[in-house]
């Protein structure tokens, strides 16, 4: 309940509104018991980054299988590793983790990051590539979550471009099905 009013806090207000009062109070607890079971507020915040990793790395799994099995593209798995940075608020518990020094907080991100690539384990694929691949669509959707819209503007693009352009990116770099047949 206490990881469901974390990130129910984190989307509606942003990171620096995730503290063990606020959270308390969304659940119907005190500020001690949060604390006994997370120790401290960066407890709280390490264990959300773990929930955000673990709930969005599965979903992109399953965006991956589908899209190995010709059933999904690579629209839908950009899609969903962007929302989970955007909307989704990993992006910006990821920056206010950054800035106030608590980097070891995003551990458990990279660990679901980490896993889910060794459980999508390349078939056949290159390690290297996939794992570039990899890098590179996460630094795009963190990118795009911090600055994204703001900079289309400047430029004068659509504000799913950077989207766009991570798509085609994908496709290029590990090409699928239809993917490889359009080329």
């Amino acid at each position: 309940m206490a990881l469901t009013a974390a990130r129910e806090l984190l989307i509606d207000s942003g990171p620096q509104a995730v503290t063990l009062k606020a959270v308390a109070a969304r659940v119907g607890r005190t500020h001690s018991n949060l604390l006994h079971h997370f120790g401290s507020a960066a407890g709280l915040q390490k264990a959300l980054a773990g929930h955000l990793g673990q709930t969005v790395c599965t979903t992109i799994a399953e965006a991956v299988a589908a899209r190995r099995a010709g059933l999904g593209s690579a629209r839908e798995v950009v899609d969903l590793v962007f929302d989970a940075f955007g909307s989704e608020g990993a992006g910006a518990l990821a920056s206010w983790m950054t800035l106030s020094g608590n980097e070891d907080a995003l551990d458990p991100i990279f660990d679901a990051i980490h896993a889910l690539v060794d459980e999508i384990g390349p078939e056949g694929e290159d390690w290297t590539r996939v794992r570039e691949v990899t890098m590179v669509l996460v630094l795009q959707a963190l990118g795009d979550a911090m600055i994204g819209p703001t900079l289309a503007a400047s430029l004068e693009l659509p504000p799913e471009h950077a989207r766009e352009l991570a798509t085609r990116q994908l496709q290029a770099l590990l090409p699928r099905g239809e993917e490889v047949a359009a080329r």
